[in-house]
């Protein structure tokens, strides 16, 4: 009798942990659902779908849950363009390839304190707000429904002429990957350059 009883209390308890069905329709599981490529332990972001990049799907943190994603999608093709700039500039004043008279004699490590002081940094904080006002009021309109693509502002159009669908869309993801590449290298470059005094190629 006690083992009939404890047989039934043991299935019960693994009964428990068996996943229901309902009119022979077997629900989903988290552990069921689609995963992230780059993240396989992550669950897929969904609102990345749709979006160039979304064969990768990396938003370990979130954020396509929170933000518009025509919205992270523009600030990130925006700071990915910026840092392919800084990467390039970063190297050219290191190899002696310098434009404004105060930076003669300066690495790019050592350019900012200078400038700071002549107030040339100021000039520059300046330009990049006008640029920023300027440039949200695109931002403001896609948000609200404009239909403008993220990062599209007219410029280098005419790389797409003569190019199929596909062959734009390669061009469009080498873009965001090779921000994101320049985004972490430029942290790498000046991290370098400032911890041990080097220059390029800062080793």
């Amino acid at each position: 009798m006690m083992k009939s009883i404890l047989a039934f209390f043991l299935f019960g308890a693994a009964a428990a942990f068996t996943p229901s069905a309902q009119n022979g329709v077997r629900l989903s599981t988290p552990l069921a659902a689609e995963k992230s490529p780059a993240m396989p332990f992550l669950p897929y972001p969904e609102n990345v779908r749709g979006y160039i990049g979304d064969d990768i799907a990396f938003d370990p943190l979130g954020f396509s849950e929170f933000f518009p994603m025509d919205y992270l999608r523009e600030s990130e093709l925006k700071h990915g363009r910026i840092a392919m700039l800084a990467v390039v500039g970063y190297i050219c004043v290191d190899l002696g390839i310098v434009l404004h008279p105060y930076g003669q004699g300066l690495t790019s490590a050592t350019a900012h304190d200078v400038m700071v002081e002549k107030g040339v940094m100021g000039n520059i904080l300046i330009w990049m707000c006008l640029a920023e006002i300027v440039s949200y009021l695109a931002v403001s309109e896609m948000l609200q429904g404009s239909g403008r693509e993220p990062g599209y502002y007219g410029f280098g159009v005419k790389f797409y002429e003569g190019k199929s669908d596909e062959q734009i869309k390669k061009i469009k993801y080498q873009e965001i990957m090779n921000g994101r590449l320049a985004m972490l290298a430029f942290g790498g470059m000046v991290t370098q350059s400032v911890y041990y005094d080097v220059g390029f190629p800062y080793v």
